[in-house]
C-alpha cells in the first residue's frame, strides 16, 4: 500500500509528516502539557511539518501553541467522587458524550491523515473511544501509531487489574509498533506487573524524561523567592493548606513565597485561601493561573510542589531544589514517583507515610531547602534526552516502510 496524501518528503535529511497526538484529558493539566512539549519538539525539529493534539482539557485554549501546532477541542468530561464521569456537557449523558469525542477523533484523523499518531496513557483511550480509530489505522496501514507511558502510572497490581478491565493490554499488543516510556528504567518501570509479551517488551523504548525550557519569557519577582505549585490545582487543596499554616505559624519564616492556585483551584476554596494569603502582608503573594510558568520556576530559590510528571521535569529541567507533597489518592503514582526521586537525591519527599503532613514539618522542609542539593548533583543531567529520543524515533518510524509495522 502507498504513503498517504501526507507522504514523507526529504529535505536536508529530516522528513515532514504529519503527527497527531491523542490526550484524554479528563483531569488536570498533565497530558496536555506532555503532548504540547512533544508536539513543539517534533514540529521545531523539523521531523514533522505539522501536528494536531486531540485533547479534552477545558483550559487548552489558554495555551499557547507554535505556528506549527493546532489543537481539537473534545467535549469535556469530570470524575466524580465515586470514581463514574460525567459530562460537561448540558444535556448530554456521558455515553453520547463519549460517542461525539470518538466521532470527531475519527473525523479528525480520517481528513488529517497523519504519519504518525502518539496516544498518550490510554491504549483505548477515554472509554475505549479510540477503538475504532485504531482499528481503521491498522486495516489501512498509513499511519504508525505509538502509545506513550509517563514513568510511574500506579502500584503494578492496581495497574494491571485496570488494564484487564479495560482491556488495555490487548490493545497494547494489537495496535501499537512502539511504546514509549517518557523515563528511565533505572528510576522506575511502569509496566512492571503487566502481562506484556515479550515481543511487546522488544518494542519498548525507554526515551529519558522530557526536558522542559523557557518557551514564552515573562515577568518575575526581582526579590528572592520559593514557587509553590499545586499544578492543576485540582487536587491541590491540602498542599495549599500546609504551606500557608508554615507562614502562618513561623513569622520569620522566608523567602517569601509565589503561590500559582492553577485553573482547578477555585470557588470557596480559592476564596479563604485569598483571605489568609492577605493578613500575611505579602509574605505569600499568588495568582491564579499562569501557563508560562517556566520562567517562574527557572527563577525561583526552591520550590514546593504536588509530584505530578510535568512538575517533575521541570524540577530537573531547572535544576530546582524540592519540596514534593504528593498525593496518595486515588492512586499512588505520585507517592512513587517522589518516593523514588528522594532514594535518588533528587528531591525531598514529604511523606505522609513517615513524618506526616503536619505545619512542622512544612516550616522544617522550607527552612532546609537551602541545603538541599540539586537534581544536577545527584546526577540529573542524565535523565534528560526524553525530547531528544522521542524526535529520532519518530523520523525513523516514519520514514520505516509500512509493511514493517508491528504485527
Amino acid at each position: 500500500m502507498g504513503q498517504s496524501n501526507s507522504s514523507i518528503m526529504m529535505a536536508g535529511g529530516g522528513c515532514t509528516g504529519r503527527v497527531v497526538l491523542y490526550s484524554h484529558d479528563t483531569f488536570g493539566l498533565g497530558h496536555l502539557r506532555r503532548s504540547r512539549a512533544l508536539a513543539s519538539a517534533l514540529t521545531q525539529s523539523g521531523v514533522a511539518e505539522s501536528a494536531i493534539i486531540l485533547t479534552g482539557s477545558p483550559v487548552a485554549g489558554r495555551f499557547t501553541f507554535p505556528p506549527a501546532v493546532d489543537h481539537v477541542r473534545l467535549p469535556g468530561v469530570k470524575k466524580l467522587a465515586d470514581g463514574t464521569y460525567a459530562s460537561q456537557t448540558e444535556g448530554m449523558d456521558i455515553e453520547a458524550t463519549t460517542a461525539l469525542r470518538s466521532a470527531l477523533i475519527t473525523s479528525t484523523i480520517e481528513q488529517y491523515e497523519p504519519d504518525l499518531l502518539i496516544v498518550d496513557k490510554e491504549p483505548t483511550g477515554f472509554r475505549g473511544e479510540l477503538t475504532d480509530t485504531l482499528d481503521r489505522l491498522r486495516q489501512n496501514r498509513r499511519t504508525r501509531i505509538v502509545l506513550g507511558l509517563r514513568d510511574v502510572l500506579d502500584e503494578p497490581d492496581v495497574l494491571a487489574a485496570e488494564w484487564e478491565r479495560k482491556g488495555a493490554v490487548t490493545a497494547a499488543e494489537a495496535y501499537y509498533d512502539e511504546i514509549w516510556v517518557y523515563g528511565m528504567r533505572s528510576v522506575y518501570d511502569p509496566t512492571q506487573g503487566l502481562p506484556l509479551s515479550d515481543a511487546a517488551r522488544a518494542r519498548t523504548v525507554w526515551t529519558g524524561y522530557l526536558r522542559r525550557s523557557i518557551v514564552d519569557a515573562a515577568e518575575v519577582p526581582d526579590t528572592p523567592y520559593i514557587l509553590v505549585t499545586p499544578g492543576g490545582g485540582g487536587d491541590g487543596a491540602a498542599m495549599v493548606d500546609l504551606v500557608l499554616s508554615a507562614y502562618e505559624q513561623d513569622p520569620d519564616l522566608g523567602p517569601h513565597a509565589v503561590l500559582v492556585y492553577g485553573p482547578f483551584l477555585t470557588g470557596e476554596v480559592r476564596e479563604r485561601f485569598e483571605a489568609r494569603v492577605d493578613a500575611l502582608g505579602g509574605r505569600v503573594t499568588s495568582t491564579g493561573f499562569d501557563s508560562k510558568i517556566e520562567p517562574l520556576f527557572a527563577a525561583a530559590q526552591g520550590v514546593i510542589c504536588m509530584g505530578g510528571y510535568n512538575t517533575f521535569c521541570e524540577l530537573l529541567s531547572f535544576d530546582q531544589r524540592a519540596v514534593i507533597v504528593p498525593r496518595t489518592r486515588p492512586r499512588l503514582e505520585q507517592w512513587i514517583r517522589a518516593h523514588r526521586a528522594e532514594e535518588l537525591g533528587l528531591v525531598r519527599n514529604l511523606d505522609r507515610f513517615r513524618e506526616g503532613l503536619t505545619t512542622t514539618a512544612m516550616v522544617d522542609a522550607i527552612r532546609a531547602l537551602p541545603s538541599q542539593k540539586r537534581p544536577s548533583e545527584a546526577g540529573a543531567d542524565g535523565l534528560l534526552d526524553g525530547l531528544e529520543v522521542v524526535i529520532a524515533r519518530a523520523q525513523a518510524l516514519m520514514q520505516q516502510p509500512l509493511n514493517d509495522a508491528a504485527e
